[in-house]
């Protein structure tokens, strides 16, 4: 009998997804601000979840951001990745007014607390796909308190 390793998953690109994750690839993490009533918006959409316009354009965001929760996980959400855990998934609140999501490397879990200040970095997962990820801020003169 031949033990064989999961495959890893893969996602399915669609929509205004297609465009977040070339500019990914880019190295560039990207969100809309409506042009009426000047609100960030994430994920990328067709209309502005408050105030219903289409007028749209992506933007462009610093990286940058803190955490505004946090949860470790010590179950892999997929045989794929059951050699990565511990791995603590992160939800920031990032400078441009929007919250991401993503996983927080470079650091320890016991380490991440809300209100860590933390910058995006990227992962190249495939030849096709590019991932933002979160780590601690490393700027000189920041404080991660």
């Amino acid at each position: 009998m031949t033990d064989t390793a999961p495959a890893r998953p893969t996602a399915i690109l669609r929509g205004e997804e297609q465009v977040f994750y070339a500019h990914a690839r880019q190295r560039e993490v990207v969100f809309q601000r409506c042009g009426d009533c000047a609100r960030a918006v994430f994920y990328l959409r067709t209309i502005c979840p408050e105030c219903g316009s289409e007028n749209l354009s992506i933007e462009r965001s610093s990286g940058l951001g803190r955490v505004y929760s946090f949860t470790t996980q010590h179950r892999a959400a997929h045989p794929f990745f059951q050699h990565d855990v511990p791995y603590t998934l992160v939800l920031a609140d990032m400078e441009e007014g929007f919250r991401l999501f993503a996983n927080i490397v470079d650091c320890d879990p016991e380490q991440v607390h809300v209100g860590l200040a933390v910058e995006t970095v990227f992962d190249d997962v495939t030849d096709e796909l590019t991932l933002p990820r979160f780590r601690p801020r490393s700027r000189l003169g920041e404080t991660t308190a």
